[in-house]
Order: C-alpha cells, then structure tokens, then sequence
C-alpha cells in the first residue's frame, strides 16, 4: 500500500511542521504530489497504527467501489437492487484499475465517487458543483468536469465548483502557506516529479507516445496531439446530447491529456460499462470489461528502461487503456447514432422550455404519451 503510506506521510508533515514537499517514501522514495488542501484531508491517517490504517484503507475502498457501481447504475438508468449491486461489485474487483486501486491504498474511488454523485445530481440542487470543487482541490484532474459544466452552459453550477476549488486553495494557503507557495509556483508544473511518464504504469497519451518513439521526454510529439484531444473532446462533450456520454467523454479526456495516468486512475471503466449495458450493447461492454481486466500492459517486458524499447507488435499491448480511449472518443457520435449525436443540444432546449422532462424525437412516429407530453410543454412554456 505504497499510496497510503505517502499520504501518512503527507498527514504527519502537517502536524509536525515538516517540508511537505522535501521527503520522500518507499523502497520507491515516492514524494507528495498533491495540493496542500489534500494533505490537510490526510492528518486523521495519522492517528492509526500502520495494520489498522492498511485495513482502513482496504475496507473502505471496497465499500467505495459498491457505492460506485450504485451510482453507476443510477448514472446509468440501470435498475440497482442489492444483490445485483453486490455481485457487480465484486465482479468488479477483477478490472484492473479497481485491483490497484485497492492494492496501492489510493483515492480514485473516493474521487469517482464524489465527481459521479455531483454530477447526477438533480439539476438546480443546491450546491450542486461544490463536491466537483472539493475533488479539484484533492486532485488537480477532477477540474476537468467544472469545465464541462461551463461548456455546457450550467454556468452557476460550474462556478460553484470554481468557488468551492478556490476555497480549497484558500484553506490550504492559511494553514500552509510556504507549501501553498511552492506547490502553485513550482511543483504543480513539474510533472516528472511524479513519476517517469514512460512506463508502462502511465496510461495517458504522453506515456502512449514515449513508449511508440522510444524517447523518454516526447515533448511537442505528445503536447500537440494531447491539446487536438482536448479540444476534440470538450468540442465532443459539449456537443452529444446524452449527458451520461457528456460526461464519460470529459473523463476519458482528461485521463488522455493528464501527463500522467497511472493504470489505477481509469477506474471510469466502472460507469462506462454500465452506460453500455444499459444500451444494450453487451458485446461492447463484455470486450470493454475484457481490456480492462486483461492487464496487458505488465505482460510486456517493463524491467529497468524496456517500455522505451518494445517492437512495434507489444504496443498496443502497453498501452490499452488510451487506444481504447481514443477509440471511444472517435465512436461515441456512432454510439449515440448518426443523427442523434449533431442535434441541437437537448440541455439548451430542456433550459429555453424549462422542462428537464422534454425529449428531442428522432423518430417522426410519436407515440401517444410522447406526443402528449411535448404538446403539453409546448402549450405551458411558449
């Protein structure tokens, strides 16, 4: 639990006064990476011994991966009884980025479920956006769904997220101000620090791109492609009409983008899966849950500096996670159907009418209710 014992450490750093940024753990000597708000958050690992805060982590992930299938089949529109809960959970131990998660001791799962929850809630609730805000301070990369919520045009609930992510910069600048300082200045930019963006762990595109090139710094070869993805999948995002798609093409962006990505962040797979099974699409989501409990990535040789130099037949192999990201960015407008994806966006009808309950048809034979309840909204709000 090579996570946990980083955030400890980052806890302990805290209340002893310690560097937070000068040390580091492990036979890995890992360094703390997160903003110093997230690190405030770590003080209570501190007050457990090491076997009772490694159950700790370990039983509360596994009630966090079902709190996240729940929310998935929610997010879904997939019926959630408990024992289909439970047996989808468990299933779900298999899939790779679920395992790590639980094996390093990380907060993916927490995060995922926080930035699911906010997300599904109802439209207008109160404070909707501040738990988005609250993940963005943990995480840097959560930030991604604030800007989806602008893009969109639920301006107030994006600015609720921005509020509440600057109060985490606040809070964290009162009670560490020389962190603050030399996290917002220096080390948010220094991304090797984080960990070497070659290996086969780093499953964003700049990790796909050092391994293809076999060049450990790719440099403008990942930065232009990684910003044409950006672009592409706000432009995406903004543009279905299904906000479960909206919403999984702003995840999957950010996880292409991030500089890193370790294999543990895609646990996205978990509501991804569960979209296609509510479609129907069982065939997509069986080999989606096949690529992702299929850990190809560390059967290829991975020793020392082998990930730079893999034949050109092992590299899909070490890098599933984003082809296959890239992949489902390119798919969803024929997910969604050819006609259905480029409609006007039904959010900015559903905001001209008033009516979260108005449906953009697609076929021109109604039936009954269909018709009825547009007629209804139409005579109500026009």
């Amino acid at each position: 639990m090579a996570d946990a014992l980083v955030y400890r450490a980052e806890g302990s750093a805290v209340v002893t006064g310690r560097d937070l940024y000068g040390f580091t753990v492990t036979e890995w000597r890992l360094p703390a990476t997160y903003p110093p708000f997230a690190a405030i958050l770590f003080v209570p690992t501190t007050w457990l011994p090491l076997g009772i805060l490694k159950a700790v982590f370990v039983a509360g992930n596994a009630a966090l991966l079902t709190l996240l299938v729940w929310l998935s089949c929610r997010f879904a529109g997939l019926r959630a009884t408990f024992p289909a809960v439970c047996a989808a959970s468990a299933a779900a131990l298999w899939l790779e980025p679920v395992f790590q998660t639980l094996l390093f001791g990380q907060i993916n799962l927490a995060l995922a479920c926080l930035v699911l929850w906010d997300l599904t809630r109802a439209p207008g609730a109160v404070g909707k956006g501040f738990a988005l805000g609250i993940a963005a301070g943990v995480k840097l990369t959560p930030a991604a769904f604030i800007l989806y919520l602008l893009v969109t045009r639920r301006v107030r609930e994006g600015l609720t997220g921005l509020a509440a992510f600057a109060g985490t910069v606040l809070l964290g600048a009162l009670a560490l101000p020389a962190a603050s300082v030399e996290f917002w200045t220096r080390r948010m930019f220094e991304t090797g620090r984080v960990g070497k963006a070659w290996i086969v762990d780093n499953q964003s595109l700049q990790g796909l791109v050092a391994r293809t090139l076999g060049d450990p710094s790719p440099g403008l070869a990942w930065a232009v492609p990684a910003a044409a993805v950006a672009v592409a999948g706000l432009w995406l995002a903004r543009r279905v009409p299904d906000d479960r798609w909206g919403i999984l093409v702003t995840a999957v962006t950010a996880l292409l983008v991030s500089p890193i990505s370790w294999s543990h962040h895609w646990v996205w797979c978990v509501p991804l899966i569960g979209v296609l099974v509510a479609e129907g699409r069982l065939r997509l989501a069986a080999g989606v849950a096949v690529l992702f409990t299929a850990r190809t990535m560390w059967l290829v040789p991975h020793q020392g500096d082998l990930d730079l130099r893999l034949p050109w037949w092992q590299q899909p192999l070490a890098s599933p996670y984003p082809l296959v990201g890239l992949v489902l960015l390119s798919l969803v407008p024929e997910l969604r159907g050819t006609v259905s994806a480029w409609l006007p966006d039904q959010r900015a009808v559903r905001s001209v009418l008033g009516q979260q309950n108005v449906r953009v048809v697609k076929d021109p034979q109604d039936d009954e209710e269909q018709t009825a309840t547009r007629d209804h909204v139409l005579r109500d709000n026009l």
